[in-house]
C-alpha cells in the first residue's frame, strides 16, 4: 500500500464535496510529476485530502478506488478515481506541519507547488497521530 496528500483548491473541490459526492474522478492534473505519480497508484491506497490556498490543511482521507486511466480532457494525462475514505479529527495545517521537526522532509513543504504527492508510511502514521487526538 501506498500513501499520497492530494490537493485541492476549496473553491474548485472542497472536502465537503468529496464527501457529498462520495467518489470523483481525481482530473485535471496537469503537472508531470504530479501525473507520474497519479499512474503509481492502486486501488486500496490511502491519501490525505489537502485544501490548498487559502485553508492550507490536511482536512480528511481518501481511498484510492479505480486504477489509473487517461484524462478525458487531455490522453497525455492522467486521472483516478478517489472515494471518500474517513473524516478526521482535526485538520492539520500547513504552519503546523512547517513547525514539526518530524515532518521536515514531508514533500508538502519541499515541493510545496506539486499537487500529488507521495509520501512514507511512518510520515502517515505521524500525521493520522497528530490529527485523531
Amino acid at each position: 500500500m501506498r500513501y499520497w496528500i492530494l490537493k485541492s483548491e476549496p473553491d474548485a473541490y472542497s472536502w465537503q464535496q468529496m464527501q457529498q459526492d462520495g467518489i470523483t474522478s481525481w482530473d485535471g492534473v496537469r503537472n508531470y510529476q504530479a501525473r507520474n505519480n497519479i499512474r503509481r497508484m492502486n486501488p486500496g491506497d490511502l491519501g490525505f485530502f489537502y485544501h490548498s490556498n487559502l485553508e492550507r490543511a490536511i482536512v480528511g482521507i481518501v481511498q484510492i478506488a479505480s486504477l489509473p486511466y487517461p484524462d478525458k480532457s487531455n490522453p497525455n494525462f492522467t486521472a483516478i478515481d478517489v472515494k471518500f475514505h474517513s473524516q478526521i479529527k482535526h485538520p492539520l495545517t500547513l504552519t503546523a506541519i512547517k513547525a514539526d521537526q518530524k515532518l521536515a522532509n514531508l514533500p508538502l513543504i519541499k515541493q510545496s507547488r506539486l499537487s500529488v504527492m507521495e509520501i512514507t508510511e511512518k510520515d502517515w502514521k505521524y500525521i493520522i497521530s497528530l490529527t485523531s487526538f
